[in-house]
């Protein structure tokens, strides 16, 4: 596990914090490149491949929001989601499942096993701040990134 602060240039600055996102990822080039995408992006993350773990750490980091691979060793991301929402200091934490199910009763599914949204792999990096931005509405401070590098 590491946590991981964005890096802004002094211009861009404010005197405010962005939300905080913990992703759960079990496979290691995953969990750089979602780095890389919300490091862009700039949000502050902690990124965690123990889903055994993951209710420990949102409970002590209570992150803004969690992103959580399905597929993972151990317990998997439907386990983990149904004891996030079933402990009072975490329920209300958005939590978006990631994974590689795309079919329309996968999401389906999943909506209905707890999580609030839902981004399939791969995805485009604008898709998943559209899905951040969705989640996290009112949380955030400053216009879209893409849009202000492009």
């Amino acid at each position: 596990m590491y946590l991981a602060h964005s890096f802004m240039s002094d211009g861009n600055k404010q005197n405010f914090q962005q939300p905080l996102i913990l992703v759960v990822e079990d496979h290691d080039d995953s969990l750089l490149l979602i780095g890389y995408a919300l490091e862009f992006l700039g949000f502050r993350f902690i990124c965690q491949n123990d889903s055994s773990a993951t209710l420990l750490v949102a409970k002590e980091h209570q992150p803004d929001l969690i992103m959580l691979d399905i597929l993972l060793p151990g317990l998997s991301g439907t386990d983990v989601v149904h004891d996030l929402k079933q402990e009072p200091l975490t329920e209300g934490i958005p939590v978006i499942a990631v994974t590689a199910l795309a079919a329309r009763e996968d999401r389906e599914r999943l909506l209905s096993a707890g999580f609030d949204d839902y981004i399939s792999k791969p995805y485009m990096i604008e898709d998943l701040e559209a899905i951040i931005r969705r989640q996290l509405r009112g949380q955030l401070n400053f216009g879209s990134t893409l849009k202000s590098v492009q």
